[in-house]
Order: structure tokens, then C-alpha cells, then sequence
């Protein structure tokens, strides 16, 4: 922490965009940013999208991008966003711990989603988009955009083959993931996530639960874990850009127009990186053995992610609209038939 305060004070550490940014204007807008990924992970999440950004806008406008728990822990990170302390956010809801009705949707919620594409499609054509601004706006935050990221996998030491092998395992995962997986014997474990690779080589943890294969290979987890369980939570993590509102209307209107364009790049990108990398390093990857539970024996995770939406609806009438939403839309895919659901 008190490095943490040292770099928040102005110290000799470069934010992350700083070596690339030009000589800028002295009516130049400036905002911060930070990202809920570490430094290998937001060369391809969100790096691109916002050194896209710096290139148009020019002197007009430069975004500095800070890396997870750069300037604050990724708990924070919405009370920081909140009091200007931050401009801008890239984050799942629940990573950040945001005082809305629709944190708990945020990253991985149990099986609401079994591809990437049902993100988008469920915020842009279901309706999440609209209870998603208007939750956010009560609380003086601009939601920007949703997109989605890679399933959610478990990556351990030890073979994970049946439920049973879930027992007493002390998994890195997200807040509602970890809520919902202590009915197998998990124990969810919270820390920075800068900490977890050596965690995972100490001893403190037996695997995480945080990502796909495509993450495990780009920031190390791979290395220092033995196993890759094929059997997912949920088929995309859901996270989004935010702003503080302030900030964000203090904006030109073609200003916010340029970051939703690359707001839409950085989905984009994301959707054919993990897209193609999950398949790839599933067939030519070397640094972690494939397991898989049974689909008959998984099936009893799927029955209890129902009931778990049940629970979830049962909390408030806004909780209850999104789980209503998350149930059409899942029945309509099946109904839908091949290639939207199999079986």
C-alpha cells in the first residue's frame, strides 16, 4: 500500500500509455483509466482499443491506461471511478464491487451464457443494455458498453475428473462464481490478482477459476498449474466500460462517439482472439493435460445454476427482470435449435 500511495502521489512510475503518447495541447482533455486485467492480459483486452483511441484523438484528448491494482485494488476500483479519482473503467461489475442491483451479473453468472456471442446479443437485443444504464446512472456512472470475454474454466494442480475432486480445492475465482460453487466443496479465495501465480506455486491455492485457456497461457497461470477441466461455469465473461458521468458529459459528442467505436473494436478483437485461441491451445497446447467430469454428472451443476437463478430473482424486482431475461433467452437459443444450442 505504500507504494500504492507513492505511485497514486505522483512517484516515478509511468502509467502504462505514457511512453506513447505525443507532446499534448495545454487544453488537451486527459483521463485516467484502469483496467481490471494485469499487464500481458490488457496487451490484447484493452491496450489496442485505447492506444487506437490516443492515435485519432490526437491533442484532443489522451487516455492513460493503468493495469490492474496500478493506482487502486480492483475492489475500489468503482468507488474510485465514482468520486473522479479515475475517469474510466474496463471491468466486470462484480470485480469491482459496484452498488447496483446488477453487480451480481457482472463476470461469470452460472450458465447464463454458453458462447461468447450471447453477450452482445442479450445486452443489445434483450434489454440488459437499458437496466444496465439506468442502474448505473442512479449512481452517477456511465455504463459505455458490454462485451464478452472467454468461458470460465478451472485450471489446477491436481485432475479434476468428478464433482468429488472439487472438494475442499481453495479456487482464485469471482465473487458470484465462488457464491455459487461452495455447494461442491470449493472454498473461493479473494487476492490481488498480481499475487495468484505465486500463490498457486506456494501453496496457498489449488487452481483457479477466473478464465480460459487463452488467459492461462498469456499471463503464466499455465505454468505453474497441471490440468485444464474442458467443463465450464459459464460460456463468456460479461464486463463493460464505464466512466464517471461527469466526466463523460464534459465530453464532445464526437469524443464519446470516437470510445464506443473503440469500445466496439475492443469487443471485436476479443470475441476472435479467445474465440480461436480457446480452440487452439485446447489441440496444440503442451503446458496443461485436458480433463473433463462426465456430462451426466455435470449435468447436476447445470440443474443447481437454475435454482441458483431462482435464489438470485427472489432478492429484487430488478434482479428478477435480468434472471426473467436470462431465462427467454436461453430457452429461445435451444428452441432455436443447431448451431445456437446442441441438446
Amino acid at each position: 500500500m505504500t507504494t500504492r500511495r507513492k505511485f497514486i502521489a505522483g512517484a516515478a512510475v509511468a502509467p502504462a500509455a505514457a511512453l506513447a503518447t505525443p507532446t499534448l495541447a495545454q487544453s488537451t482533455i486527459k483521463w485516467r483509466m484502469q483496467t481490471y486485467a494485469g499487464p500481458a492480459l490488457a496487451e490484447h483486452v484493452v491496450k489496442p482499443a485505447i492506444d487506437m483511441f490516443n492515435k485519432i484523438a490526437g491533442d484532443r484528448m489522451q487516455i492513460e491506461l493503468y493495469f490492474a491494482d496500478q493506482l487502486v485494488p480492483t475492489g475500489e476500483l468503482f468507488r474510485a471511478m465514482q468520486s473522479g479519482t479515475i475517469d474510466a473503467v474496463q471491468s466486470d461489475d462484480d470485480s469491482m464491487a459496484s452498488p447496483t442491483e446488477v453487480t451480481v451479473f457482472g463476470g461469470y453468472f452460472p450458465f447464463a451464457s454458453r458462447y461468447s456471442l450471447d453477450v452482445p446479443v442479450l445486452f443489445n437485443q434483450y434489454g440488459l443494455n437499458e437496466i444496465w444504464d439506468a442502474e448505473y446512472s442512479k449512481v452517477g456512472v456511465k455504463h459505455i458498453s458490454a462485451g464478452s470475454w472467454d468461458p470460465c474454466h478451472f485450471n489446477t494442480k491436481d485432475p479434476i475428473r468428478s464433482l468429488a475432486d472439487l472438494q475442499g480445492k481453495r479456487v482464485f475465482t469471482f465473487p458470484t462464481a465462488g457464491r455459487f460453487l461452495t455447494q461442491f466443496g470449493v472454498i473461493p479465495v479473494t487476492l490481488p490478482w498480481e499475487d495468484i501465480e505465486v500463490a498457486v506455486q506456494t501453496g496457498e491455492l489449488d487452481g483457479i477459476a477466473w478464465s480460459g485457456i487463452t488467459e492461462d497461457y498469456t499471463v503464466g497461470w499455465a505454468d505453474v498449474t497441471n490440468y485444464f477441466l474442458t467443463n465450464n461455469i459459464s460460456g463468456a465473461w460479461a464486463g463493460s466500460f464505464f466512466a464517471n458521468m461527469d466526466r463523460w458529459n464534459e465530453l464532445p459528442e464526437d469524443l464519446q462517439t470516437l470510445f464506443r467505436v473503440c469500445c466496439d473494436q475492443s469487443h471485436y478483437y476479443r470475441q476472435w482472439w479467445y474465440w480461436g485461441g480457446e480452440a487452439s491451445l485446447r489441440v496444440h497446447g503442451t503446458k496443461m493435460e485436458l480433463t473433463s467430469i462426465p456430462d451426466a454428472e455435470w449435468a447436476t451443476v447445470e440443474n443447481a445454476a437454475v435454482a441458483f437463478w431462482d435464489e438470485i430473482a427472489a432478492e429484487s424486482e430488478t434482479k428478477a427482470k435480468v434472471i426473467s431475461i436470462i431465462k427467454q433467452y436461453n430457452a429461445d437459443m435451444q428452441k432455436a435449435g443447431r448451431p445456437y444450442r446442441y441438446g
